[in-house]
């Protein structure tokens, strides 16, 4: 008799059983349990919609991980004039009554992030683009003038 399996409680499984897992028959508290029932549908797509935001000298970068989605499931737009917003929505999978579910773990639903922009932006030059399942924003920043620095001789 394997201690691992008896210690999760089904002295029948096995460790090398590939549906076997070390939390299958572990018992949560309910509060952990339940709290993916009191979550909204539709929030699990937005709290997994990762978003970087890099500043270079030239623009501000916006990187968003939206695997599986096309360009014409997302929408990139701007609100109230300097707020930026990427949103979509991932469908679920048509169910076929032929085929069995062991285990859903991939979001669906709608999400939706903002960003205010600061000042110093190009409102009307903001670009979008999508590859791989990865969407990027970029933001351009004006142009800094450097001053015109003119020597001045000095006398003596």
């Amino acid at each position: 008799m394997s201690l691992i399996p008896s210690f999760f409680g089904n002295s029948r499984s096995s460790i090398f059983d590939p549906s076997w897992g070390p939390f299958n028959d572990f018992p949560f508290p309910s509060s952990i349990s339940s709290l993916s029932s009191q979550l909204p549908q539709e929030t699990s797509a937005f709290v997994n919609t990762r978003v970087d935001w890099k500043e270079t000298p030239e623009a501000h970068e916006f990187k968003a991980d939206l695997p599986g989605l096309k360009k014409e499931e997302v929408k990139v737009g701007i609100e109230d004039d300097r707020v930026l917003q990427i949103s979509g929505e991932r469908n679920i999978e048509k169910e076929d009554k032929n085929n069995t579910w062991h285990r859903v773990e991939r979001s669906s639903g709608k999400f939706s992030r903002r960003f205010r922009l600061p000042e110093n932006v190009k409102m009307d030059q903001i670009k979008a683009s999508m590859e791989n399942g990865v969407l990027t924003v970029t933001v351009p920043k004006p142009d800094v003038k450097k001053p015109d620095i003119k020597a001045v001789e000095i006398s003596g």
